[in-house]
């Protein structure tokens, strides 16, 4: 077993991960983030042979590339190859060896040599061709990348040839694949700097929706697909104010063709953007952007948002079965009013406030309770989760209770308009707290459950509990009774 071999045969497989190995370090060392490009699909009213075998051969391919042996470019299959050569050249049937060595590089030059040959005949057609497989910058890096993935199963080829001392006269197929490589690398130069074709701006796209764009013959998904690629911005969706890096001089056709061509693939995982062919597909930096242009995407995120919804309508309400089943408060005296709810915060407090006073909220005493002129604020969580809330409204100062609760603080309340409300984090209301219209209140929280929320980092349903007594008074100093 020559060495040479060797060093070809550990050459391939290191070729054959490295990206891979790559990629997957750089997303450990950047929690996620991947290198986005560019690719794309059908024509547009002239015929680019290079695109057109791709589409029809390269792309239903797809779940045959996904194969396990095909992951990491090859590189399982290399190594399963390099293990048959080598039990070949073992047991002395060398021919044998060979053959597998051979048979794993066509494989592998099946898959590599379309990557760059096809765009490399497009761009020998015209720029119209060659946008098909992206810009400039991104058709030179697809052509290298073809390029690159050609070495491996070249190398096997090397590895498993057998040395001969005289020259030998290259065959046919030898001196074309040779004049294909030349050719391909004379034709970069020209597609590089081929003129991009017509990249329409905000207004003639009509992407903020009052009907006087001037472009023809898009329908209203491929206009907003356009605005959403290029950070126009859409009226019904804010997000869209930010584009997709590197696409500002795409031309319309070819981020058009890039986008049906991802939704093709996301189609066959049933609109799933998540899906490994998806994300790794050249094209993958429009995935987030896909589902005003393919129904399938569309379709799939609104039932992925209808399973969240009825996940997290399932989760409050079993929240605010657990608060509903806790003993109702007895007061010592008849209130006006007594209201109960399951109260949600992600900023630790609910709210308190009348019209005109939002968004002002006061600072808390003892970190329990704060009041300002038109507004109020009480702890319900540990920054963000529940509580089990009583709000009692009276006409009369009701008698202080401190037995079974942990905290009791009473404060002070000046209603401008007489129609204080607390809202939570969810929008959910509480109405109807003052009963004597505008005036001065006294409001008194009692509050239970804090210790454990502190204390346990997943505390169970109904831990804190909060009731909420709103009476007239005059006075102005904070009490604490507990």
């Amino acid at each position: 077993m020559p060495r040479r071999s060797w060093v070809l045969w550990a050459a391939a497989v290191l070729i054959s991960a490295a990206p891979t190995l790559y990629f997957w370090i750089a997303s450990l060392l950047t929690g996620g983030e991947t290198v986005e490009s560019f690719f794309s699909t059908v024509s547009f009213g002239f015929s680019c042979p290079g695109w057109e075998i791709y589409e029809r051969v390269y792309i239903p391919a797809y779940p045959v590339i996904d194969f396990l042996l095909l992951a990491a470019n090859g590189a399982p299959l290399v190594v399963l190859g390099f293990a048959g050569w080598w039990l070949g050249v073992r047991r002395g049937r060398a021919r044998l060896g060979r053959i597998i060595g051979r048979c794993v590089a066509v494989v592998l030059l099946v898959l590599a040599l379309p990557e760059f040959l096809l765009p490399t005949l497009d761009a020998a057609l015209g720029p119209g061709c060659a946008q098909m497989w992206g810009p400039p910058e991104v058709f030179s890096s697809q052509v290298g990348w073809g390029l690159y993935d050609a070495l491996p199963p070249l190398l096997v080829l090397l590895a498993v040839r057998v040395p001969r001392r005289v020259f030998v006269r290259r065959g046919p197929i030898a001196r074309t694949a040779a004049a294909a490589l030349a050719v391909a690398a004379v034709v970069l130069f020209p597609a590089a700097s081929a003129a991009s074709g017509r990249v329409s701006t905000d207004s003639e796209l009509d992407c903020a929706g009052f009907g006087d764009g001037t472009v023809k013959g898009l329908t209203t998904g491929e206009r907003h697909f356009l605005c959403a690629v290029r950070g126009y911005g859409l009226p019904s969706d804010p997000s869209y104010d930010s584009g997709v890096e590197g696409w500002d001089e795409a031309s319309d056709a070819a981020v058009l063709a890039q986008g049906r061509h991802l939704c093709a693939l996301a189609e066959r995982h049933g609109g799933d953007i998540g899906a490994r062919v998806v994300q790794e597909a050249p094209e993958a930096s429009l995935a987030m952007k896909l589902a005003v242009l393919c129904p399938a995407v569309a379709n799939r995120q609104q039932a992925e948002e209808e399973r969240r919804q009825a996940e997290s309508d399932a989760y409050v309400a079993e929240k605010e079965k657990v608060c509903a089943a806790l003993p109702r408060h007895r007061p010592e005296i008849r209130p006006v009013r007594q209201r109960r709810a399951t109260m949600w915060t992600e900023f630790w407090t609910i709210d308190g406030w009348e019209d005109g006073y939002e968004g002002n909220p006061p600072d808390l005493v003892r970190d329990l309770v704060g009041s300002g002129r038109g507004t109020l604020a009480i702890w319900a969580a540990d920054e963000a989760g529940h509580a089990c809330v009583t709000v009692e409204s009276y006409t009369r100062r009701p008698p202080v209770e401190t037995r079974g609760w942990e905290e009791v603080v009473e404060v002070g309340y000046e209603s401008p308009a007489g129609a204080l409300e607390l809202v939570d984090g969810d929008g959910r209301r509480l109405t109807g707290l003052t009963t004597r219209g505008p005036g001065s209140y006294r409001v008194r929280v009692h509050l239970r459950g804090r210790e454990l929320v502190y204390q346990v980092p997943d505390p169970p349903d109904g831990a804190v509990r909060i009731l909420i007594e709103v009476f007239p008074g005059r006075a102005k100093k904070t009490v604490v009774y507990k």
